[in-house]
């Protein structure tokens, strides 16, 4: 513990965000360059070095916080990195995207603000790339054994560099054009701009992952095929089933759900399209959810020129101090207010949409809304608030429902499925296919980053006893566990 009254003597800074009326006419990362370096040791510093540290168990991936903040405080950039990377193989992903259940679990947070752990987490990643201190890790020797990872997204990626570096031949199989999945093309780019992901997946190949765009299983591969062409498989494959809302009018020009539309944004910015085909420019755009992902929305909308923007949430809003039923270490739903919220727009809470309403062509015109309250759990209409609002683009953001169906991979493989639609596994994420396992959103449901990566490690080490019958790798978390999250 470098600085014993670090937290006595320095608030809670976090990063500094660029002028609203400048980020929303690009797509650059909202943050100001260099803004975090200067505070980061004083940052770092306020780390208690708690006995029982919760902040390692708030992260999926057992992040060894108080060891890495003592460096940084320190300004030992490549021990920091080094111990940042014992537990995570891509901080740089998590430092920008991951919600932060650590900091919610910080002991400092149970009456002063915690420590601003991703904002250092960030920082001593960013510091290690440009020290030159993140270098391919290529395997001493080669197993012999060959793995195949469906997708490409973070639970694939970590799986695939584990099984890599631990001597086996992997091949990474991605539908889209690029690797990445939702990172690539559903987290906005000025959230995380595509750079990061591009040298990561450089530093793998230099480590010898072999990565095949373009290549769905199910449909331009059979399942099967794969499977006997490799001697294990990796399933990552995401939760890509969008949760629908029917109602009279949804089929309606104009109506799409995020992950149609996200992606056109970011296909813009890596060059492929000129104009996104599907754009909130003059447009009175509504949102529909109120995560992280109708946030992404709400940000593309803004910087495509929207009028207006409205976001729905059918919950009400929440608090800005934790519940009773959410006491610190759990990761408790608070009102958050996101770079994207805090360019504009407006925010409705205890809504649900009823109808929609087009013009004569088909294309949606307007949004019908009542007000609602919870009884027994379920949202009932309150008589008397029903009204209409102006809606010309509608993005559906309510999340996922599972990993997709209807492309032929579950049944070519003849997976088994849990009571959610998730496909399931054991203690060492194996399907019910011998050489099978499943890692990430697709086995999990839909989760957040630092889940799919601590899933991709885990199961890249139950691949790996599968393989040999013994494992080194570590191995996080189980497919069972929640840790102080929810």
């Amino acid at each position: 513990m470098a600085d014993p009254k670090g937290f006595l003597n320095h608030e809670r800074e976090i990063a500094k965000t660029r002028p609203v009326e400048e980020r929303v006419k690009d797509w650059n990362e909202v943050y100001q360059p260099g803004s975090l370096l200067p505070i980061i040791s004083k940052q770092a510093s306020r780390c208690m070095d708690c006995g029982i540290p919760f902040c390692h168990n708030g992260c999926p991936l057992g992040n060894l916080i108080p060891e890495w903040n003592d460096y940084a405080y320190r300004e030992d950039w490549t021990e920091a990195s080094e111990r940042l990377h014992a537990t995570n193989n891509f901080p740089e992903f998590t430092g920008r995207l991951c919600p932060a259940p650590c900091e919610a679990a910080c002991v400092l947070g149970i009456n002063q603000p915690p420590v601003t752990i991703k904002n250092v987490e960030v920082s001593i990643i960013d510091k290690a790339w440009d020290n030159g201190d993140v270098t391919p890790q290529p395997p001493e020797r080669l197993s012999g054994k060959t793995v195949a990872v469906i997708g490409s997204g973070p639970a694939g990626l970590a799986a695939a560099q584990q099984l890599t570096r631990a001597g086996h031949t992997v091949a990474v199989y991605e539908r889209a054009d690029r690797i990445g999945g939702l990172l690539r093309y559903g987290i906005p780019e000025f959230k995380m701009e595509k750079r990061h992901i591009n040298r990561r997946i450089e530093q793998m190949r230099a480590e010898g992952t072999k990565f095949r765009t373009e290549v769905e299983i199910g449909r331009d591969l059979d399942a099967k095929k794969l499977r006997k062409r490799y001697d294990a498989v990796v399933i990552a494959a995401g939760s890509t089933t969008s949760r629908d809302l029917p109602v009279p009018g949804r089929e309606l020009n104009g109506i799409h759900f995020a992950m149609e539309y996200l992606p056109l944004a970011n296909k813009v910015q890596e060059g492929d399209l000129t104009v996104a085909p599907i754009s909130a420019e003059g447009k009175h755009v509504v949102v529909i959810g109120g995560g992280d992902t109708g946030a992404d929305c709400v940000g593309t909308a803004h910087r495509q020129g929207a009028a207006s923007v409205t976001q729905l949430e059918i919950m009400g809003k929440p608090g800005e101090e934790r519940n009773a039923n959410q006491p610190w270490p759990t990761f408790p739903m608070l009102y958050k207010v996101t770079s994207a919220h805090e360019e504009g727009g407006e925010r409705v809470y205890s809504v649900s949409t009823t109808h929609f309403e087009g013009d004569e062509d088909g294309n949606v015109q307007y949004l019908h809304l009542t007000e609602v309250e919870f009884k027994d759990g379920r949202p009932e209409p309150k008589p008397g608030t029903e009204r209409k609002i102006p809606a010309q683009l509608v993005t559906l953001a309510m999340g996922f429902t599972g990993t997709d169906q209807e492309n032929g991979l579950v049944e070519q493989f003849g997976l088994e499925l849990d009571p959610r639609g998730n496909v399931a596994r054991d203690g060492d994420f194996a399907t019910n296919v011998p050489g099978v396992f499943v890692a990430g959103d697709a086995g999990r449901g839909q989760s957040l980053i630092v889940w799919a990566i601590a899933e991709g490690r885990s199961a890249a080490k139950g691949v790996d006893r599968f393989l040999t019958g013994v494992s080194a790798l570590p191995a996080p978390i189980k497919p069972t566990d929640r840790a102080l999250t929810v």
